[in-house]
């Protein structure tokens, strides 16, 4: 009975301890993570007559799911992972549309020291997209925000919200100052590399950055050159925080450039905050486009908020397109 007992003591001992998460073993962490973000709503595009009802998706936030980790390998140097896909959580699909790379939002490896910064590569988000979402109130909102819609849905910028075949290097902050460095390998079938610089600067309540990046491919697929470059501010008052940004567009493919305007503000009310931006495409050639949006976002708790935005959107020569959306995120 002795040797039975501490036979299976030794056991019971030899499994906990394979059951003990990395971070006891191997000082490292896994973690789990993502955002459904469904709504309910009508749209009418400019140019359009007809009126729709939808259950979207990703309104305020693409839909997405993740895996991140870290390892510490002493010395101040870590090790580091991150692989992370868009869905479409209103019918269960993967990706953000049919042909959309699984990884799409994030795929890469790399290394991050508090003396010298982060190098990633792989699929990363680029900077620009970043400092266009950080930088107005509705943030990722390809459905609601002005900024993102006009640099990323309406034909002026070219590539995508991430870059494949990157490397992303980010400087430690200094002074409340942090640098980005960014390339994209050139590969058959391409026009080339792309380049990005991003620089971000904050200091209390004030937060600023500037964003300039050159575009000749998206994947491994050649796209009209595009030279684009974004300035950006916020203040934050208390009783409100501002948004300004402006930026523009120089497509050397078709010889056309873009001034890209976006003025904005979010004001505390209860448990929520008032949205509301105005944002406008100033062709040198074409018709110019203002958008405008307006709604609450109320949080139910920290990860869970409910949202109703509505949108006006006027292209020059065409009738007014509109949109609302009431919706649900969670957050994991």
């Amino acid at each position: 009975m002795k040797r039975s007992s501490a036979f299976l003591c030794a056991l019971i001992a030899a499994s906990t301890a394979l059951a003990l998460p990395a971070t006891a073993l191997a000082q490292s962490s896994v973690t789990l993570s993502g955002l459904l973000d469904i709504s309910a709503g009508q749209s009418k595009p400019a140019g359009n007559p007809n009126k729709t009802w939808n259950v979207d998706n990703g309104q305020m936030t693409t839909s997405w799911f993740g895996v991140s980790g870290t390892e510490d390998l002493g010395g101040g140097l870590s090790a580091l992972f991150t692989l992370q896909s868009f869905m479409r959580a209103d019918t269960g699909a993967s990706g953000r549309f049919g042909a959309d790379t699984f990884w799409a939002r994030n795929a890469f490896v790399g290394l991050a020291s508090s003396s010298f910064g982060r190098v990633t590569i792989g699929r990363n988000t680029t900077p620009f997209f970043v400092t266009t979402l950080s930088f107005n109130p509705f943030g990722d909102s390809f459905g609601y925000s002005p900024s993102i819609r006009h640099y990323f849905t309406s034909g002026t910028l070219t590539g995508d919200s991430g870059w494949s075949d990157s490397v992303l290097y980010t400087s430690p902050k200094i002074g409340g100052a942090t640098a980005q460095l960014f390339m994209a390998a050139g590969e058959a079938g391409s026009n080339g590399r792309n380049h990005g610089v991003n620089l971000r600067w904050g200091s209390g309540a004030l937060d600023t950055a500037f964003s300039w990046q050159d575009v000749k491919k998206d994947g491994a697929t050649a796209v009209a050159d595009t030279k684009s470059w974004q300035a950006a501010a916020t203040y934050d008052f208390g009783v409100a925080k501002l948004f300004g940004q402006f930026g523009n567009v120089a497509n050397k493919t078709s010889g056309n450039e873009y001034d890209i305007t976006g003025l904005g503000a979010s004001v505390p009310v209860g448990n929520g905050k008032v949205l509301a931006q105005w944002g406008q495409i100033k062709p040198e050639t074409g018709a110019k486009r203002k958008t405008f949006s307006a709604g609450y976002d109320y949080f139910l708790s920290k990860r869970t908020d409910l949202y109703a935005v509505a949108m006006s959107d006027k292209v020059d020569g065409l009738s007014s397109g509109s949109a609302f959306s009431i919706g649900v995120r969670h957050r994991y």
